[in-house]
This record gives C-alpha cells, sequence and structure tokens, in this order.
C-alpha cells in the first residue's frame, strides 16, 4: 500500500513531549501498512483484530492502548491509505470519523 502522508504521524508525535510514546507503534503501524496488499476491510481486519471498521472506507485503529486514535481512508483498488486524524481518544471524541 502507498501511505499518504507519513509526515502526518511524523508531526504528531513531534509536537507534544507527551505524544513521544506513539513513535514507535506509529512507525511500526506505517511500516506494516506501506508492505500490506489490504483488498476489502476484511484483510484489514486479519491482521488488526482491534481495528474499527466504519462507513466512508474509514478504519479507525487503536495505538498504545487505545490511548490515541489513528484514522485513515483506504481505496482498496489504487492500493492507497490517507491518513485521516491521529489523535488522543478524547481528540477522536471530537470528531466525525466517517468525514475526515
Amino acid at each position: 500500500m502507498r501511505v499518504i502522508a507519513k509526515r502526518t504521524l511524523v508531526e504528531f508525535w513531534g509536537k507534544n513531549p507527551e505524544y513521544r510514546d506513539a513513535k514507535v507503534q506509529l512507525e511500526a503501524w506505517y511500516r506494516e501498512a506501506k508492505n500490506a496488499r489490504w483488498r476489502n476491510p476484511a484483510d484489514v481486519k486479519r491482521h488488526y483484530r482491534n481495528a474499527s471498521i466504519i462507513k466512508s472506507n474509514r478504519i479507525v485503529f487503536n495505538i498504545c492502548g487505545n490511548k490515541y486514535r489513528l484514522v485513515v481512508k483506504i481505496n482498496y483498488p489504487a492500493q492507497v491509505v490517507y491518513v485521516r486524524f491521529i489523535g488522543t481518544h478524547k481528540e477522536y471524541d471530537e470528531i466525525n470519523a466517517e468525514e475526515v
């Protein structure tokens, strides 16, 4: 998969010293997503059992034991993952994950 944009992840763990604990898990997620060949949501779910499949081809990943939430939109035919949101669980509660 092509992941757009890693910069969003790097900016997240770099913007606040409290978020640096997410760096290792986000880097691991990025590597795994980049090497994946997901054809549909079920493929993602097989690898990430705790991921939440939501409308509009979006998936929510729990990072650091659900301390953070990562929302991506996946274009399966084009093999592209778009990072739409990364934030704390509280920040996630304030967005509409189906629209970001």
